[in-house]
């Protein structure tokens, strides 16, 4: 078992990790500790690592099996492995606005494990946010109200023919061919954490779009207030990317948003992610 040290980045979430060699295939006392830590911190990072995609999907497994993204999953690549690539003149990127990954699926991804292969020399950071604090500091009468409620989550806004991200320039594709279908699932407003058993907000703006039993016009004032809510300054980290640095977060509890600062450079980002459960 590594001798792993845990340094906290920020207040409200995220942990640098020291002594792990990710290249490596990691005892279990090793992966209980790395468990461990991103359940504690919500988003774990590590530096300097070096590891081929065979060595990245090894490790992802050892959480999980591999959720394949239905989106990205454009048949001309690895489909359990998604390349994020931004190239000067872009003016679109992948997440650019607050979310949580994929959250239209009946069983959104528990996690993902990005690792950076090319970053340029200042921005591109990535900002994540504690939604268990989201939660927590709502008022008692807000909790009561959506203790209940239910949300729809779909992909129309980021992918298929006419989608905004398949419209625009961007260097990464999305499906937006002809078989194309939208996907669409209620989850809980609320929903309580399969493992800490800790409740936490869960609802976003690349997916979330109306509550259960209410139209789109009706639901836009709560859910615009939720949304912006569960990113307060106070309640994030931020992480500057450099050359083999890697972000592990907890898709569960977790809303991220990558920066679109960078326009000179080149950023190449490899992401694989690990499949989840049912949102209760």
């Amino acid at each position: 078992m590594a001798n792993i040290a845990v340094k906290p980045i920020a207040t409200a979430l995220g942990a640098e990790i020291e002594g792990v060699d990710l290249a490596q295939d990691l005892s279990d006392g090793t992966i209980a500790q790395v468990r461990q830590a991103l359940l504690d911190h919500c988003v774990i990072f590590f530096r300097d690592q070096n590891f081929y995609v065979d060595q990245h999907k090894r490790l992802a497994r050892r959480f999980g099996d591999i959720f394949i993204h239905p989106n990205f999953n454009t048949g001309d690549h690895d489909p359990e492995v998604v390349t994020i690539v931004r190239k000067p003149g872009d003016t679109r990127i992948v997440g650019e606005e607050w979310h949580t990954d994929t959250t239209m699926m009946a069983e959104p991804p528990m996690g993902a494990i990005l690792y950076a292969l090319e970053v340029p020399p200042f921005g591109g950071d990535t900002l994540f946010a504690n939604q268990y604090m989201a939660y927590e500091q709502l008022s008692d009468g807000m909790k009561a109200m959506l203790a209940d409620l239910k949300c729809t989550h779909t992909d129309r806004k980021v992918a298929g023919p006419g989608s905004p991200a398949a419209m625009a320039k961007r260097s990464t594709a999305v499906r937006d061919d002809d078989q194309w279908r939208e996907t669409r699932n209620l989850h809980p407003v609320v929903r309580t954490h399969p493992e800490t058993g800790r409740k936490c907000l869960f609802v976003n703006h690349s997916y979330s779009v109306a509550f259960e039993g209410m139209t789109e016009e009706e639901s836009q004032p709560l859910l615009a207030y939720l949304m912006d809510w569960g990113h307060k300054p106070e309640f994030t980290c931020r992480f500057r990317w450099e050359k083999g640095s890697v972000a592990f977060w907890d898709n569960r509890c977790v809303k991220h948003l990558a920066l679109h600062d960078v326009h000179e450079h080149d950023r190449i980002m490899r992401r694989v992610q690990i499949a989840g459960e049912k949102v209760v």
